[in-house]
This record gives C-alpha cells, structure tokens and sequence, in this order.
C-alpha cells in the first residue's frame, strides 16, 4: 500500500446488507482501488443436515436455504431427485410450477428494484414499486397460503392446484403489474436521480463478465446471453414464447433495465401458462420411505438471481448420501469484486446491491488443519455436540 492508500472494512455488520458478511475495501482518496470479500458469517450446514433427512422431510430444509428464492430452490431440488429416481412428474404440475416461479420471479425483481431505488436516494420509487409487489406477494398467499415459502412442488409434483374460476382475476392483476412497470422503465430510463448514480457506476464489459463467470442479471446486464430458461430448458420453458432478455450497458443502468424488461416477460409467461394449461393430475405418489435407485443427477434453474444449481447423489437409500447446492451469488462474486474497483466509496451500497446478493445460500464452511495440510467438516451430531459443550462452558 502507498502512503495514499487505505483500508476500509465494511462489515460484517453494516446498514447496507441484512446479512454478515465481510468485504475489505482499500481505498485511495474517494476511489477504491482493491477489494477482499471474506463470506462464511451465515453458515447453517444445510447440505449436511439434509444427508440425515428423507427427501419429503429435506423439503422443508430446501425451502428456507432462501426466503427469496425459495420457490426456486424446491424447483431444482425436487427436479434433481426426481431426475435421479426416474420420476416423471404430470404436466399440469410443470405448468403450475412454472407459473409459481415467474410470480416469484415478479416479488423478487420488483423488490430488487425498490431496495435499489432506496440505496440511491429515491425512496418515492421504492414506496411505489413495493406497493405493487404487495398484489404479487397477496396473489402467491392466495395461491399456496403463504406470503414468503409457498411449499408447491413436492417430489412427483406440486402439493395445490389453481382454481380456474379465479384465472380472469388473476389476468387482471398480472396486467396491472405490467401497466406499472412499463412505466417504472419510463422512469428508470428518463429520471436524473436514478441516471445520476447508475449511468457508468459499477461498470464490467461482456468479456470480463465471461471470463468470471457471472450469471443471471448481474451477467445479462453486461451483454451475456445466460438465462438457463433459453439455454438449457427446463419444465415448459422451452414451449412457452419469451424473450431471452440482455443488454450491453454493462452498469447498474443495466441491471435495473434487465430486471424490469423480465418482469414483463414473466408477466407474459403467468398469462401464457393460465391460457394453456392443460386438465389432469398434478402429482404421482412419493412416499417419505420410497427409496431412490443409485445414481447422481444434477438440475438448473433460472433463479431469480441467476443460474441455480441442486446435485443430488443417491446410495439407494430413502435419503440423498449428498446433496449440493450451488447459488448464482456464489458465481457472481468475482465479478463483483472487479465491478466495486475503480468506483467511489459512495457507490459501494448501490454496486454491492446490484447482484442483489443472498448470503445465507451461499455461505460454506470447512474446517483447514494447517498442520496436516487437510480440510474436514463435523457431522451433524459432532456440529450438535460442540455447540452444547461451548454453550455450558
């Protein structure tokens, strides 16, 4: 470091994110010139929890690896066992979970656009754009009986039907989000405030954004074509008419511009999926005790933050011998790092904000003996025991 240069920690508890984690920003003057990110504040041993638990029981657990994109993660676990135990699942429940994302993908998106809207100072935007988040989240309570963690899809198909007499109402809602958010696109695109503090700030050009691997918006944003909808087609998507959305701003411009066009397109998909889903089951049995044969398989989804992946491994047993997860944040860390360098400290809130990041999946740990040159983990029952002896001491 030179005599101009100095370190500023940001966290692991701070204002700007509701999630520890650590990022070291060595600073000269105003700019930032390096950033360190240190994550594992959140771990929860989820994938190790889930070794110990059938696969109905492990639904439970996968729902609340993300409040957000819960909905998601019950997608691609459920498909990745149901992928590894040959298990077809009946289209009218391809299309009720189809529906079921795209309106999580409406909650999240909007909330992404109101929170980024509050970190730069434009709290009229976020009042307004949360307010229309409300029809969404109160259409999912309708719908499944939760606001947050809906508990559709179970393995072999999704627990609740849709009730087609509530389909033209539901038509009328969704066009009502879509009036509202072309309008939020006037606004993001015309409005000084907003131009002000995302034209140019956080910027990361196509091919760096590849050569780090970014995903989802955050990817999109700079001109990568990625969405696993459109690339690797799961469900239904690869029959349902959308556009695969990506602009070359390469900014936080961008990543509200990505965010808001595919909040119309998931519009579309909803209205799409209730003109054409078809009559019949929405469930083959799966009993808690049904063993799955041996065998791996592995499951993408297009999470609301990006691609989202569940590998499962089955031994034969009525539980997975490992199940991994990997969350699009996770991916989309690197290009963060390079996206804050070079940038204000003043725009460290809204650049952190832009990959709409979520801690809580993506934190892992692993212990690393220095003397032996290894890493191992605990078991959930030793993770048990240490905590009980560290507490009564």
């Amino acid at each position: 470091m030179s005599e101009r240069e100095f370190v500023i920690p940001v966290g692991p508890q701070h204002p700007a994110l509701k999630e520890p984690e650590s990022f070291l920003f060595t600073v000269d003057g105003e700019v930032v010139v390096d950033v360190e990110a240190r994550i594992g504040y959140n771990h929860r041993g989820i994938e190790k929890a889930m070794e110990s638990r059938n696969y109905i029981q492990n639904l439970y657990i996968t729902e609340r690896v993300c409040g957000i994109c819960s909905n998601a993660h019950q997608t691609a676990y459920t498909g990745s066992v149901e992928e590894a135990g040959g298990i077809e699942i009946p289209e009218r429940a391809k299309y009720i979970r189809v529906f079921v994302q795209e309106l999580e993908r409406l909650h999240s998106h909007l909330l992404w656009v109101g929170v980024a809207a509050h970190e730069i100072g434009f709290d009229t935007m976020f009042y307004l754009v949360w307010r229309d988040r409300e029809l969404v989240m109160d259409l999912l309570e309708e719908i499944s009986g939760n606001r947050v963690n809906y508990a559709m899809p179970t393995v072999g198909g999704v627990r609740r039907d849709l009730n087609k007499d509530n389909f033209m109402r539901y038509h009328k809602i969704l066009d009502t989000v879509a009036e509202r958010t072309n309008y939020y696109i006037k606004v993001a695109s015309t409005e000084k405030t907003i131009l002000e503090r995302a034209v140019g700030v956080g910027y990361l050009g196509k091919e760096d954004m590849i050569r780090l691997s970014g995903c989802g918006p955050n990817a999109r944003s700079s001109g990568v074509p990625c969405d696993i909808r459109k690339l690797s087609p799961y469900l239904i998507y690869d029959e349902i008419p959308f556009e695969h959305i990506y602009v070359d701003n390469g900014d936080v411009l961008g990543q509200v511009l990505v965010r808001v066009l595919e909040t119309l397109e998931a519009v579309k998909i909803c209205k799409w999926v209730l003109d054409n889903i078809p009559e019949g089951e929405i469930a083959v049995k799966f009993n808690p005790m049904q063993r799955l044969p041996e065998g791996e398989a592995a499951y993408l989804v297009e999470a609301q933050r990006g691609e989202l992946i569940h590998y499962t491994i089955s031994d034969g047993k009525n539980m997975p011998y490992r199940h991994k997860i990997r969350a699009p944040t996770m991916a989309n860390i690197p290009s963060l790092i390079e996206r804050l360098k070079g940038g204000y400290i003043a725009d460290i809130p809204i650049t952190l904000a832009g990959i709409d990041p979520c801690f809580s999946c993506t934190d892992r740990m692993v212990f690393y003996d220095e003397g032996k040159d290894k890493t191992w983990s605990w078991t959930e029952g030793e993770l048990s025991k240490y905590r009980k002896e560290w507490y009564s001491k």
